[in-house]
């Protein structure tokens, strides 16, 4: 999902801004992905094993963030075993559908010599079944990985990427306003459905209740219908209305019902109305929501993990929580793949293995991601050596913290295991199929006219969704 387009700044979201846009040019590298410094073999002469080339989007941990150390650690091991090989990260500038046209393209034609390619989640079956990434072996995918990250590896039956970092989406809020309220209780906690976020709205609206000067509606989330966003918003939706969503079998062909489709047209119209949500959230993406939240615009927010370190470099925890999204949250994140013309396919392999393993994992998690496997939030005896935990003091005098997240006794961020984990445990992943691309355009046209003038009956809508996506999707 992309970051900002340009709108309104607040000055409040100042820190904010700095620390989303820090990550922009986070060791950007030329994105031709042209393994440099390779030698042609001479007669008699070994070639070098030369670079593995590793193309992601970017990190929003920032500029020289964790993705970049693990690589650099990686190295180190290299090094010290002598085996010539070096992994080198590509980062891909533009936005999401972007990334995966570069990515598309450069597969395809072969122009880019890539190894690895970190693909997200719903691009795994395109680039499946195209054939434009390897299979990986069955192993790299254990039983520590959560159940239902481990799914988004596979198509059909074959694992063809391994989990890297994962996302969910979260409820983040403002505690003091609650208490502004006369809420008593303001820790939402897993049980926080729907209706009771509603009646808290209701309640900061009341006369004489406004929490701040800058306070507007309710709650934002990312419901701009040019990009990705409205689609995560609004499966969240259906799937809370249906307890899943389900509109493709394992082939990726169409097999969605009118009847649950209206069920979740009924819950977006519902969660999106007027009386609870600002304005801005039909034009917003994750940064506009982010920087409408810090400046004291809602009182609720839904977004990724990764504003949980973001949002704590402005706010206490005192003044901001964060909860499961009420009903069901849509899985995100990123896994690596093999790239087909790989010409070092088992260092490209080693790769992978090293990058996903148990203490990558620890160290993606400790950094602000999501991480993959269990053992990180749980393994009280499983630490980050890769690189130096966030958040502890510097060598400054002063001693002050340069990260001001929360952290457990272990050092994990400190939302990790009891929040975090659980809501990656329920979350849904969006339709699995080789033409995720023709889906999340179709939705997206038809959820975005929720947002027009005369919006449409919630069966008027389900009836134009059910035939539009069976004429993008194949029939059962």
């Amino acid at each position: 999902m992309r970051h900002g387009h340009g709108r309104r700044r607040g000055a409040g979201a100042v820190l904010l801004i700095a620390l989303l846009t820090a990550g922009c040019d986070s060791g950007a590298q030329d994105a031709s992905g042209a393994a440099g410094g390779e030698q042609s073999a001479a007669a008699g002469t070994v070639e070098p094993p030369g670079d593995i080339v590793l193309a992601s989007g970017r990190d929003v941990t920032g500029k020289g963030g964790i993705r970049q150390q693990l690589i650099e650690e990686w190295n180190k091991e290299q090094e010290r075993k002598g085996s010539g090989y070096r992994a080198r990260l590509v980062e891909l500038p533009g936005s999401a559908d972007q990334q995966r046209s570069q990515l598309l393209g450069a597969l395809q034609s072969g122009s880019a010599e890539y190894d690895v390619v970190n693909l997200d989640v719903t691009w795994v079956p395109e680039f499946a079944a195209a054939g434009l990434v390897q299979p990986l072996p069955d192993k790299l995918v254990d039983s520590d990985v959560i159940e239902s990250v481990a799914a988004t590896a596979r198509w059909g039956d074959t694992v063809y990427a391994v989990p890297f970092n994962s996302d969910v989406g979260l409820l983040y809020y403002r505690r003091d306003y609650l208490k502004s309220a006369g809420v008593t209780e303001t820790d939402l906690g897993k049980g926080t459905t729907w209706p009771v976020v509603q009646k808290l709205i209701g309640d900061l609206g009341a006369p004489g209740r406004k929490p701040d000067a800058a306070y507007e509606k309710g709650w934002t989330a990312q419901l701009d219908a040019s990009y990705e966003g409205l689609t995560v918003n609004g499966i969240e939706a259906f799937a809370s209305a249906t307890d899943g969503f389900t509109v493709t079998d394992k082939e990726g062909r169409y097999a969605g019902s009118v009847g649950a489709l209206k069920a979740g047209v009924a819950e977006l119209r519902n969660r999106t109305q007027a009386a609870y949500t600002l304005p801005d959230a039909v034009r917003s993406d994750e940064a506009d929501t982010l920087t409408d939240f810090a400046g004291g615009r809602t009182a609720f927010l839904r977004h990724w993990p990764y504003a949980y370190r973001t949002l704590h470099q402005s706010f206490s925890e005192e003044k901001l929580g964060v909860a499961p999204l009420p009903g069901r949250a849509v899985l995100g994140g990123q896994n690596l793949a093999l790239a087909r013309g790989s010409q070092r396919p088992d260092a490209a392999r080693e790769l992978i293995e090293f990058l996903t393993d148990r203490e990558s994992e620890r160290c993606l998690l400790d950094a602000g991601f999501a991480a993959t496997r269990r053992s990180a939030y749980e393994a009280n005896d499983l630490t980050c050596r890769a690189a130096k935990t966030p958040g502890q003091p510097t060598a400054a005098p002063t001693s002050e913290r340069t990260d001001r997240m929360p952290r457990d006794a272990y050092g994990r961020p400190g939302y990790a295991r009891g929040t975090l984990l659980p809501a990656l445990e329920k979350a849904v992943q969006r339709p699995r199929t080789p033409l995720y691309g023709a889906f999340t355009q179709t939705f997206t046209a038809q959820m975005a006219r929720l947002q027009g003038d005369s919006p449409p009956s919630d069966e008027q809508l389900a009836n134009s969704l059910a035939a539009a996506l069976k004429k993008a999707l194949p029939p059962k």
